[in-house]
Formats: C-alpha cells, structure tokens, sequence
C-alpha cells in the first residue's frame, strides 16, 4: 500500500559513534560500547533499512571533524541511503563526506552557531544533501509560548532557542529534512514522543522521528499520530528486541506504507 503522497514511511537504524565503537546512552548520558559501526551498519541493510544514519556524536563536543576513515569504510558496505553527522562544520567537509559515500550530512551544533551553513550546503549540493538535527527539551515552564528548547553539543549545552522557531528558520533557509530527537525520550525505549512530533510534522519538509523508540506498535503511533515521514531507532535494534523486519511487518499488517524486503 502506497501513501497519499506516494511515498513510503522510512525505517532508520541510527549508529551513535564515539572512538570508532557503535554507543548508545540514555538522554545522551552514560554511553555502552554496542559494536562495530561497519558489521551494524551491513547487517541493518541486510534486515532491511530503508537508510542509515551514522553520528560521531562527540565530534562536536571535542571540536573535531568527522572520523572519515569510519565513514567511507560503513560507506563501502552499503548500497541504501547513508546520512552522516557530528563535527561538520564547512562546504569542505561536506564535500569530503560526499566524496567517502555519504549520500546526506547532518547538521546541528555548527548550524545553530552558523546558521548560513544551511544555505551554502543546500545552494552546494542540493537541499535533499542538508538534514537539520534538532535535539529539542520540553520546556518546564513555557516561554512567550515556547513549548521545546534547542539543544546543542550533543545535548548538553542549553541554548535557549525555541525549537520551532528553529525549525522554521532551517526550513526558509533551504534544508531538505528535520531529524527531531526527543532529549526526554531518548534511550528511554518509552515511546517517541508524539506531542512533539506531530507539531513539528506540520513543517512542508520531512521529519525523520527521533528518542524513544519501543517496540513495533510504537512506529505504527509515530507515523498515524505523529505523521512522522521517517522513524530513527538504535536501542530496541542494538539490543535485538526487536528486528527491522518485525517493525515494517506490523506496519504493513496496519495498514501503513512501507518498503518490504
């Protein structure tokens, strides 16, 4: 079954690296090794991802590029749609990136302090090169009606900015898709949280759901009642709680869209 729009609902493993291993942590907090970035990348493609994404998620923290040597080496092995983030900072790492095999860069700390890097990837290489990361925090107490705070540097630094005020200004300035991670949900296998990303679905680019991801039904919420256009997951695939296969066959079983192997 194909959507209104004619597009499939795309299934995202995420490979968080730090140091050349695979981690995962919960609100970006107390990382565990989880294994080889090439070997996971393959066999996530082999169980049927639509797209991976690959985060050296320390890069920004640590002021540093990208590990491209990691990046073409996952890039070799696969043959679906390969996102890469963490540490771009200029047209000449993108460029660079491209060059390795990445098919997309994804951008955020060095958007946020930079945000006409946007603009020059996207006039560069295409819009559909440039994916804006927004790591968003539910407010406590709103804000001149501010619901969701910007994060940075791998959530830890608080910026103050209002999330979709954000969004909108990535948008005019030409990128091609939001990935939202959820800092409150993230790692928590609780759910994505759909509050927030049925509002920011409500962009005219797609939004690639991210934080929280359970088990197959919780998809099937993120992509009914969030009116995600993609869904990005680690823990419940690291883990093997669940496999890829199992989440898109559910998906199919309810009826939304979905590419199966």
């Amino acid at each position: 079954m194909m959507s209104l729009n004619g597009l499939c609902k795309r299934i995202i493993p995420c490979l968080d690296v730090a140091n050349g291993r695979t981690v995962k942590g919960v609100k970006f907090q107390n990382l565990r090794d989880i294994g080889d970035p090439v070997e996971l990348g393959f066999e996530y493609q082999k169980q049927g991802a639509d797209e991976l994404m690959f985060l050296d998620i320390t890069a920004s923290k640590e002021d540093r590029s990208t590990v491209f040597d990691l990046v073409r080496d996952v890039a070799h092995k696969l043959s679906i749609p390969f996102t890469v983030g963490g540490g771009i900072s200029s047209i000449k790492d993108v460029r660079k990136l491209l060059e390795l095999g990445a098919d997309k860069v994804s951008i955020n700390t060095s958007a946020v302090n930079r945000p006409e890097l946007i603009e020059e990837i996207a006039t560069a290489c295409g819009s559909q090169c440039c994916v804006v990361a927004i790591d968003a925090r539910k407010r406590t107490n709103t804000f001149n009606g501010s619901v969701w705070e910007v994060l940075t540097k791998g959530g830890s630094v608080a910026t103050g900015m209002d999330a979709m005020q954000w969004a909108e200004e990535c948008v005019r300035r030409g990128a091609g898709e939001i990935m939202l991670t959820s800092w409150d949900a993230d790692g928590t296998q609780e759910g994505f949280d759909l509050e927030m990303v049925k509002a920011f679905s409500k962009l005219p680019i797609p939004v690639i759901a991210s934080g929280g991801a359970k088990d197959p039904q919780s998809f099937v919420d993120v992509f009914s009642t969030g009116r995600a256009d993609a869904a990005l997951a680690a823990s419940i695939f690291h883990d093997g709680i669940f496999t890829i296969n199992q989440v898109k066959t559910q998906l199919n079983q309810e009826g939304i869209p979905v590419r199966l192997c």
